[in-house]
């Protein structure tokens, strides 16, 4: 298989367009659009679903899927930082204030676009083949590089939001890592803007750009500010990090005498569009702000166990009505799979609300009613992730962009072990979230177009 534009694919599709609950698509049909979206989706039993068929199989463009092979919505990574990369899985042994002292001498390496190329493409390409079909990213604070992961983006065909970070603080940021002056900070959002607007390659949409203040800490407030300004004005998303660690979230409390939410909702940067990465120390009030304002948090389960000091009260977030969605945190978390972070999102649930100190009795060692189930986690790293961004993929239903994964769960190098007689459809999803490798993620399509695979 390659481009599914103008076609028909018939076979059997997991979503799941609410949270708890996974539907089921068996021997589907689904229409794609020359653009790349879905036009129709004929479920079996339906009456027009034999003639659809037919008239797809006269046409030439129904494509049927192998056997054993089943297709899943792309995934959405809410938080990654692009230039880092080069340092997957190091450092992971100091806390956050000290990790950062590897980081931004490596992001500084940006100046250097060649460098900036080998990293990027090689980070767009592993994150395809690993299934991401939507990125939200943030960069450095280069121009010339952040566009050139723009460029990268379009030319493998991710979908992307990417965001020029902003960071002028002179007494958080070190002297040969930060912006030149705020005004110059600002600029470099605007500009970036302007050129993922106009850029000739992204005519459809593809990518989008982002303000991106780095956090608080490393933001004067002239620099929040012009950046809300520059939010409300353009409409575009906005990402940064909240209340993220103990030291984070003391700094702002003590710098600005609130949290981070109550901070950037008074600089305008808590809107729709808004993502704040971890969000691990909210609280009940910023859990409503954050609802209020229809924001959304990336729930980073693997980076929080190195970084964050506590577990992100995810059951909480939700029951709040917060927009909650996944994010690997590369290189803060040392995977670039989103399985991984399904994974960890149903592991550090069921420690939340089980405890880990096993010096407490039972009943007071964890918080009650904090687990989710891969039927949760697979919500959240698909159709929850596209809400949060508010962008119409992440499900299988007319009008959204057809970004999807083919699994194949007889790749001979694969990890998924099927047995008919006693898996019924749902443990196969269970199985594919569980225990597929990269080995098993034959195709990959970006609205219609396929950008990786190992078939």
């Amino acid at each position: 298989m390659t481009d599914l534009r103008g076609k028909t694919l018939a076979g059997t599709f997991f979503h799941a367009p609410v949270l708890g609950t996974i539907e089921v698509l068996k021997d589907a049909l689904v229409e794609i659009d020359e653009a790349g979206r879905i036009a129709a989706v004929t479920r079996l039993g339906d009456p027009h679903h034999e003639g659809a068929r037919s008239f797809a199989s006269r046409a030439g463009t129904l494509v049927t899927l192998p056997e054993g092979s089943y297709v899943i919505p792309g995934f959405v990574d809410l938080h990654i930082h692009a230039p880092q990369y080069p340092q997957l899985g190091k450092a992971l042994h100091v806390p956050l204030e000290i990790w950062l002292r590897h980081t931004f001498p490596l992001e500084a390496r940006y100046a250097d676009v060649a460098f900036a190329r080998r990293a990027y493409e090689t980070l767009v390409a592993d994150l395809l083949a690993n299934g991401t079909t939507t990125a939200l990213y943030f960069a450095t604070i280069h121009q010339e590089a952040t566009r050139l992961l723009v460029d990268i983006c379009l030319e493998k065909g991710q979908r992307a939001l990417v965001g020029k970070v902003a960071m002028d603080n002179p007494q958080e940021c070190p002297d040969d890592y930060r912006d030149a002056s705020t005004e110059a900070g600002l600029e470099g959002t605007r500009s970036l803007l302007e050129y993922v607007r106009a850029h000739p390659a992204n005519e459809s949409g593809l990518v989008h750009p982002v303000v991106t203040p780095r956090f608080v800490p490393s933001c004067t407030d002239a620099m929040l500010e012009g950046l809300g300004a520059i939010a409300r004005e353009s409409g575009c998303h906005v990402q940064t990090h909240g209340s993220e660690s103990d030291w984070e979230h003391g700094y702002v409390l003590a710098r600005h005498g609130v949290t981070d939410a109550e901070c950037l909702d008074r600089f305008g940067l808590l809107t729709r569009r808004s993502i704040l990465a971890h969000a691990n120390l909210i609280t009940a009030d910023d859990m409503a702000r954050i609802a209020a304002r229809g924001s959304g948090v990336a729930h980073c389960p693997l980076s929080n166990a190195y970084f964050s000091n506590a577990v992100f009260p995810l059951r909480a977030a939700l029951a709040k009505g917060i927009r909650v969605g996944l994010g690997t945190d590369i290189s803060g978390g040392p995977s670039a799979s989103m399985l991984d972070a399904c994974r960890m999102a149903v592991v550090t649930s069921r420690m939340l609300e089980s405890g880990v100190d096993p010096a407490l009795p039972p009943e007071t060692r964890g918080r009650p009613s904090s687990r989710i189930d891969i039927r949760d986690a697979f919500h959240l790293a698909t159709a929850a992730g596209g809400d949060a961004l508010d962008l119409p993929i992440g499900r299988f239903a007319p009008g959204y962009c057809f970004d999807a994964v083919l699994v194949d769960t007889a790749a001979p190098n694969g990890m998924i072990r099927l047995f008919d007689e006693v898996d019924d459809p749902e443990d196969v999803l269970a199985k594919i979230v569980y225990t597929a490798s990269r080995a098993n993620l034959a195709e990959i399509w970006v609205a219609g177009r396929r950008v990786a695979g190992a078939g």
